[in-house]
């Protein structure tokens, strides 16, 4: 939209990098002179690092549109996590190997051969890497042994790695890398633009696309710009093209320190705003869920327990038995975190028969629970709670004499149980 308005052929600010752009700025112009005398020595590795946005990617593609391909076969590889057994496929694609079917003893075996090949054409082969800080430790050392491979008495092979800073870090902190590290003849780290570097190449690209002045750019707009970029050359292309859209759209033909203010605090607003942190509700939803009534009935016998017992059955006694104790008497659980079972019969038919029809008479009725929708009385839930332990209390003392007759029966030779304390009671 802005190229039209401003009568430019092209978008001078896009963000994939076009080697068509290339400005020479000052850590640029050290890094190609690291890389050319790299290059001269024939060997070994090139590190080159930078910020996100700092340019690296233009870099690669500045050299690849200037190296002389008729002395240099470049291979280009974005890493992405790849391991050793994937990398060296990679590198064979880029030699037109086909690597399906082969092992790693054939896969290198193919890539030296196919290196000797480029060798006696003239040509050495410039193995590209880029996003080398994905790379783990067993790829860079599978690079390395690549590097190795040599004919009469020299490498056949150089390698380019760019990375993030931290691939710098990690290069030169780790043990396992010491070999690597000792093979690295140029190393640089590309820096932002300086301030005085912005018009200048604020110029330059707009010159690209046929800029003939307008819009014009005042001194203060190029401190703007540097401010809001910190000369990282991606963030000024980002924050320039949002620039010539709003001087487009407000019909501007010179863009001041204010119009590019403006634009930096329409883009922070473009941020998303993290929504305010829910309130901590006063019951846990998991709670809540818990309170729905339930009947609360005695825990199902164990599996071992016959599922009912008749006067005529005959029990043998177990040839040993572990020594039983009482059951614990466990402390009573705050509302809402009671585990009850479901409601079942009592597994034993004659002890159920000598009972009441409600086993335990006192035990907690849907009706009895408060809903938590429902306000209540401070004073009347506690009471209805030590009400509900109280219940509990009387459940557990109850089940601990039913379980208690129950292994008096069994370890007896009575066909009949005793049930004459539990009628008493």
């Amino acid at each position: 939209m802005y190229d039209d308005h401003y009568g430019l052929s092209g978008r001078p600010f896009q963000l994939t990098p076009d080697p068509r752009f290339w400005f020479e700025s000052a850590t640029h112009r050290k890094a190609m002179a690291y890389l050319g005398y790299g290059l001269s020595q024939g060997e070994g590795f090139i590190v080159v690092t930078g910020d996100i946005g700092a340019g690296k990617t233009t870099l690669v593609g500045h050299l690849m549109a200037t190296i002389d391909r008729e002395r240099l076969h470049a291979i280009k590889i974005v890493s992405t996590q790849i391991e050793a057994d994937d990398l060296l496929r990679m590198v064979a694609v880029g030699l037109e190997i086909d690597p399906a079917g082969m092992v790693k003893a054939q896969l290198l075996d193919k890539i030296e051969r196919a290196l000797h090949a480029v060798a006696r054409s003239g040509r050495r082969t410039l193995l590209i890497v880029d996003e080398a800080q994905a790379l783990p430790v067993n790829s860079l050392e599978e690079l390395r042994m690549l590097s190795n491979f040599q004919a009469g008495g020299h490498a056949i092979l150089q390698i380019f790695l760019l990375g993030q800073p931290e691939f710098r870090e990690r290069l030169y902190g780790s043990e396992r890398l010491e070999q690597l590290r000792q093979r690295v003849i140029a190393t640089h780290h590309l820096d932002p633009m300086g301030r005085d570097e912005i018009e200048p190449y604020m110029r330059h690209r707009l010159g690209v696309v046929g800029w003939t002045g307008r819009p014009a750019f005042t001194p203060d707009a190029f401190d703007a710009l540097y401010a809001g970029s910190d000369g990282v050359p991606r963030r000024l292309n980002q924050l320039a093209g949002r620039v010539m859209l709003y001087g487009a759209i407000e019909q501007l033909d010179t863009i001041d320190g204010a119009a590019v203010a403006t634009v930096i605090a329409d883009m922070s607003g473009d941020a998303p705003i993290a929504p305010p942190a829910a309130p901590v509700a006063s019951v846990d939803p998991a709670m809540e869920a818990e309170q729905a009534p339930v009947e609360m009935t005695a825990e199902p016998e164990p599996d071992n327990v016959p599922e009912a017992v008749t006067p005529d059955a005959e029990v043998a006694p177990e040839p040993t038995l572990l020594a039983i104790q009482p059951a614990p008497v466990v402390a009573p659980l705050p509302l809402g975190r009671l585990h009850l079972a479901p409601a079942a019969p009592m597994p034993v038919a004659d002890i159920a028969d000598t009972m009441d029809a409600e086993p335990f008479p006192h035990a907690a009725r849907a009706s009895d629970t408060p809903s938590m929708g429902e306000p209540a009385d401070e004073g009347a839930l506690i009471a209805r709670i030590a009400d509900l332990e109280s219940r509990v209390e009387e459940q557990e003392a109850a089940l601990r004499r039913v379980l208690t007759l129950l292994i008096d029966w069994i370890e007896s030779d009575r066909r009949h149980p005793d049930i004459a304390n539990l009628q008493a009671r």
